[in-house]
């Protein structure tokens, strides 16, 4: 069985792939020349959603496509099939990107920032610090990787509420809510935190109205999809004081232009899309996982719904 292996690192990922799966035969490249010649070849498509978009759209076509990234986008454009068998990249992100979340609020509440900036002013800056027990943290997507961060979350007592495409019972969150209540949410959040997808019900979610519900004290964390904040709705808020701060990690555009408003807005700070790299070693157990499920006909991990975008 020959295996595209479209990535950045296809060497890495060959080598893993031979270690785990010798039997495949394996062609990788992140050259769109060689890709669309190794693509004809092979049935079975792994790699970044950026580089493998461009295939479809030549016409060819997998019998089965694992993703390396959790977020599909370019593979759900209005011109490209939807007839084949699409797996994102779950169960892998959970950890890393619990440790990103948990490191902002530390931040946060800690006021690391602040006293880094009292030091190079050489400026004593003796405030104590709030703890995270007690805190209530609102997480909007409570998919894989959202549960996994509520769980991480938990033992330090936070108090937990979600938000998802409707309401639902998910321990260890005290409640999850509907994408229609987070508006009623909002303003009892110390933590507001998007890790939603991008999908149409979700694009523009949080605006100028949103933000004017929040309190005042509240830190904003995007580990979503940019296009789920108006950019200069956030800016606004934090700029009339209606959120504590902010930390964005995906944009709309990315990298973030030159004289972008994200770049000196009062307390933001970016991250630069790098809250949950893929863990190749990961990434390549779920694909041999899928890899024997393909082959008995079963249940994929992490199948894609064309018609809801996840």
């Amino acid at each position: 069985m020959r295996v595209l292996i479209a990535e950045a690192d296809h060497a890495l990922y060959a080598e893993l792939l031979r270690e785990q799966a010798p039997e495949l035969e394996l062609c990788g490249s992140d050259r769109p020349d060689e890709l669309a010649e190794y693509a004809a070849q092979c049935p079975l498509w792994l790699g970044q959603p950026d580089l493998l978009a461009p295939l479809l759209r030549q016409g060819l076509q997998p019998q089965w496509l694992q993703s390396t990234w959790a977020g599909i986008t370019p593979l759900l454009a209005n011109d490209l099939p939807t007839t084949y068998p699409l797996t994102r990249a779950i169960g892998i992100f959970g950890q890393v990107m619990a440790e990103y979340v948990l490191c902002h609020l530390l931040a946060h509440e800690r006021q690391l920032f602040a006293r880094l900036a009292a030091q190079v002013e050489q400026r004593w800056d003796n405030r104590l610090p709030q703890s995270l027990r007690g805190r209530k943290a609102l997480i909007v997507g409570t998919g894989d990787i959202g549960l996994s961060v509520a769980q991480f979350l938990a033992p330090f007592g936070l108090e937990l509420y979600g938000v998802a495409s409707s309401p639902r019972h998910l321990p260890p969150f005290t409640k999850v809510a509907g994408l229609a209540d987070l508006p009623r949410l909002v303003g009892d959040a110390d933590y507001l935190i998007n890790l939603l997808p991008d999908t149409p019900a979700t694009r523009d979610i949080y605006d100028a109205a949103l933000f004017a519900d929040c309190k005042p004290s509240a830190l904003f964390i995007n580990a979503g999809r940019g296009l789920a904040v108006v950019d200069q709705a956030l800016v606004n808020a934090l700029q009339q004081g209606q959120l504590a701060a902010a930390v964005i990690d995906v944009c709309r555009e990315e990298p973030l232009p030159a004289g972008h408003p994200f770049w000196d807005a009062p307390r933001l700070q970016l991250t630069g899309h790098s809250s949950a790299p893929t863990d190749p070693y990961l990434l390549v157990q779920l694909f041999v996982d899928n890899l024997t499920r393909w082959r008995a006909g079963g249940e994929l991990r992490g199948q894609v719904d064309f018609v809801r975008g996840y």
